[in-house]
């Protein structure tokens, strides 16, 4: 037991002089000389905070009761109040008053938490930090006046961070990348995210329902961003999605396959001239990269031309769920956003690749010259030297057969499924001019439109072979 900085041997010398002071007096002067004597107890001489009311307080709390005498004990509890009871009283500290109750506004508030996310406002609608969110964006009408509506998927982290947009089937027969999508945002976790992630698995809705990579008017969505709000069919849906979600992103990534029967090896398309691109391209770890700065009227042009960095990844053909290029496009994704500082290692991030990321500087499309019925000889990925035979085209009407050849060396990152083809056939995609991707590349490589050809019928720089 202990009073304020008083000792164990102190509290059983004021109970034993309590109990001399009591004795046998009558009830009342007991009273009067317990309250004395606690007032001599109390550390620091200050009154015992229960005897602040005064003595008559106690007296009168007896009054009426005259059935017994209470005993000492109730006397010293009552005359003690409710601090005896509790048990000991703090220490006095220097400078302050036993009992006295701290100022309001010494109180110090908790510091902000700057790492902490804020709201964001998109499309009409508030998310929260360490949420997500399903939003619709209005981007057309069909023909019955009804509102054709996106859905955009918002994954806000708890911290601040980038924000990313991952977009899939801008050409509706390319479901890889709508597959890509779908699954990444199923494994990602806002609570334990920094930064924002916002996914598209299906831009181009009308066009995904037929199954064609066109839309109803035979346009291609991926030849109008960054639209314009009165212009056609398909400028009016680019316009939409590159306003209200690309343009309030810090990076872009759109995933494609192959188109008309063709499959392309898992490659990035990036403008290695542009800085931000080549970071995100190292970053997402591809086993390929392609220089090529897009076709006026792409997504990733027009992101690059509004000063956002994008890259395209190619993986696959079209029509068709891969479940290899598929895991290689969520890979990719994962090593991105780990690199970004967005999520944390974990067992759904792959690890980086260990040998360096090669990039072609330049690529070639070999084109049939015969129609007929093509055979290829070569895989995806395969190396080629001039001179050699690709494939073989056979006019099944006649004999007559023509060998593809290679113009020159390099390596298959795309190529025709054997089919019947026409001449003028985009057949063969060879990348040449190889080299490891590096951070400084940017400094060293040119912008692809401004390459000099390096044969009489120069380079084919366009982002698809039709």
């Amino acid at each position: 037991m202990r009073w304020g900085s008083r000792d164990a041997s102190h509290a059983r010398t004021g109970s034993d002089a309590i109990g001399r002071a009591l004795g046998r007096r009558p009830r009342a002067a007991r009273v009067v000389a317990l309250a004395a004597l606690l007032f001599t107890l109390w550390p620091g001489g200050a009154p015992a905070p229960a005897l602040a009311v005064g003595s008559a307080m106690v007296e009168e709390e007896w009054v009426g009761d005259r059935d017994g005498e209470p005993s000492d004990e109730d006397l010293i509890a009552t005359a003690a109040g409710p601090a005896a009871a509790e048990g000991p009283a703090p220490a006095a500290t220097p400078g302050s008053e036993l009992g006295a109750v701290p100022d309001a506004s010494e109180a110090v508030a908790p510091a902000p938490d700057l790492d902490a996310a804020e709201p964001i406002e998109m499309l009409e609608r508030t998310v929260a930090p360490g949420t997500r969110a399903r939003l619709q964006l209005r981007t057309s009408e069909s023909f019955s006046g009804t509102m054709v509506v996106t859905p955009v998927f918002v994954v806000h982290g708890s911290r601040k961070g980038p924000r990313v947009c991952v977009i899939g089937g801008i050409h509706g027969d390319e479901v890889n990348g709508v597959e890509v999508v779908r699954r990444m945002l199923k494994l990602l976790d806002p609570v334990s995210m920094r930064g924002t992630i916002v996914g598209v698995p299906i831009a181009n809705l009308t066009a995904f329902r037929r199954g064609s990579r066109y839309l109803p008017d035979r346009r291609d969505l991926n030849r109008y961003f960054p639209g314009r709000p009165t212009g056609s069919s398909a400028s009016r849906i680019a316009h939409g999605l590159f306003t209200n979600v690309v343009r309030g992103c810090e990076a872009v990534i759109d995933i494609h396959t192959g188109s008309f029967h063709r499959s392309n090896l898992p490659q990035l398309r990036s403008n290695l001239a542009d800085p931000g691109t080549v970071v995100l391209s190292i970053a997402f770890g591809a086993r390929t990269v392609v220089n090529n700065a897009g076709r006026l009227g792409t997504l990733r042009r027009a992101a690059t031309d509004a000063g956002i960095p994008a890259i395209t990844m190619e993986a696959g053909e079209p029509a068709r769920f891969q479940e290899e290029d598929v895991a290689e496009g969520l890979d990719g994704l994962f090593r991105l956003f780990r690199s970004l500082g967005m999520i944390e290692t974990g067992d759904e991030v792959p690890p980086p690749r260990p040998s360096p990321v090669m990039a072609f500087l330049k690529t070639r499309w070999v084109r049939c010259d015969q129609g007929g019925i093509l055979v290829s000889r070569v895989k995806l990925g395969e190396p080629v030297v001039a001179g050699q035979a690709l494939g073989t085209i056979s006019d099944p009407l006649s004999e007559e057969e023509e060998t593809v050849v290679s113009p020159i060396s390099g390596t298959v990152l795309g190529m025709a499924m054997d089919q019947v083809v026409m001449p003028g056939f985009a057949a063969y995609h060879i990348g040449y001019e190889e080299r490891p991707l590096v951070p400084n590349l940017a400094s060293e490589t040119a912008a692809p439109e401004t390459m000099v050809p390096s044969d009489p019928e120069g380079l084919d720089l366009e982002e698809r072979p039709e």
